[in-house]
């Protein structure tokens, strides 16, 4: 009798394992990673657009969601004017989306009289430290170089 009981409960284990399994992949449960960059360190700059790229090789294109998020001084290395900017437009290409703060562009229109000129695939929101907070809430992974 503890002989059926202990295969019953094995099997039960190993089906319950499965299932779970299954009901993962069924979601398609992508990693999800937001990177801040909020410096004009050309270096944590080049280190974020690494920190992407290697992500995706590692995980997969199709495997993982990513946004850099750009404010305050960062925004820079999303204007046309960036050392990156063939890089990004590049990147943004490959399914890395590219978030300017327009905080941060309100307030260099405010002191330069002109709005920054993004790279092309560059969105706006509202707030970069809004976004990050509301990717967190989604289960985003924080990645700050």
């Amino acid at each position: 009798m503890k002989t059926i009981n202990h295969s019953l409960m094995a099997l039960l284990l190993f089906f319950g394992l499965f299932t779970g399994q299954t009901l993962l992949a069924a979601e398609g449960a992508p990693h999800k990673v937001v990177i801040q960059v909020s410096t004009d360190d050309p270096r944590t700059q080049t280190i974020a657009l690494n920190n992407a790229v290697n992500l995706q090789k590692a995980l997969g294109q199709a495997n993982v969601q990513i946004e850099l998020i750009a404010y305050g001084p960062g925004l820079g290395m999303l204007t046309s004017n960036s050392k990156e900017g063939q890089r990004i437009t590049s990147l943004a290409m490959q399914d890395i989306q590219f978030s300017a703060c327009g905080n941060t562009m309100k307030g260099i229109e405010k002191k330069t009289g002109k709005m920054p000129a993004l790279l092309e695939g560059v969105t706006v929101v509202e707030a970069g430290v809004l976004r990050l907070m509301e990717l967190q809430e989604r289960g985003y992974a924080y990645v700050r170089p």
